[in-house]
């Protein structure tokens, strides 16, 4: 099943859960600020990117929301001290984070990635 990761005030997250909806493909939103993701939960997201950016350090660069307001905090930090404030503060994160299974994940608005999941 697909996993929606992201807010309810997120207009990316809402055009993710509307395209899911639109093709009758089956998903679970959860709401970040609610319930945030799990530690096992984010290196399944940062493994899975990681396949797709070349390197967990990369992953985590796009898992990062650089037009934050709290990007400061984060923005000079080493690439393992990046992750671990990204697991911490979880409004850092760009929306949404889509999971299918363990294996594949996008972050963003990534249609391209998700039409090969059907």
């Amino acid at each position: 099943m697909i996993q929606i990761f992201g807010t309810t005030k997120s207009f990316d997250t809402k055009k993710a859960q509307m395209w899911f909806k639109e093709r009758r493909i089956p998903f679970q939103f959860i709401d970040l600020k609610e319930k945030e993701m799990s530690a096992g939960e984010f290196d399944s997201v940062v493994t899975a990117l990681a396949r797709v950016y070349g390197s967990k350090a990369d992953a985590i660069d796009a898992l990062t929301d650089k037009k934050g307001k709290d990007y400061a905090s984060i923005a000079y930090l080493d690439d393992a001290d990046k992750a671990a404030k990204l697991l911490e503060c979880q409004n850092l994160l760009v929306q949404p984070i889509c999971r299918n299974g363990k294996d594949k994940a996008s972050v963003g608005m990534d249609t391209k990635t998700w039409e090969s999941w059907k």
